[in-house]
């Protein structure tokens, strides 16, 4: 059964181009934005890009507790993974995830200060489909 809803769990995310990334407000309250899909490499492990100084940044450097949802409304099922985030500024991760198009956020390129990635680290994540919900493990992933 598990093997059956991590492979729905891994077409899910590879499917989707938009997840939904959720912070804490110094006030704590969550705050949810729709951020672009960076990699598809594993279910424990996601990737987006943002500009240092947005407001998120400063949520994740104070209070790293973060989730990440990605769904597919036509079909009515979903993934939301609940862990940590980690605000990567060193070149070589920065590097990996440049691509051409990039200098138009990020004019100064890869080294540009306002560029920075999201390392989020699950530590469950609950699949609902077909009217039922699964929770899985980090290690189970």
């Amino acid at each position: 059964m598990n093997e059956q809803i991590k492979a729905e769990i891994r077409k899910l995310r590879e499917e989707s181009k938009i997840a939904y990334v959720a912070s804490v407000n110094a006030e704590g309250y969550p705050q949810v934005k729709a951020m672009m899909v960076l990699e598809h490499e594993s279910l424990t492990t996601h990737y987006f890009s943002t500009n240092t100084s947005s407001n998120r940044v400063s949520h994740f450097r104070n209070n790293p507790k973060a989730s990440v949802y990605y769904c597919n409304e036509a079909d009515f099922k979903g993934a939301l993974f609940t862990g940590t985030i980690e605000v990567l500024t060193d070149h070589a991760t920065k590097a990996r995830f440049w691509s051409d198009g990039c200098e138009i956020y990020y004019p100064k390129g890869v080294d540009d200060e306002d560029y920075c990635i999201y390392c989020f680290t699950a530590d469950t994540v609950n699949y609902y489909h077909n009217l039922s919900n699964a929770t899985l493990d980090a290690k189970e992933l």
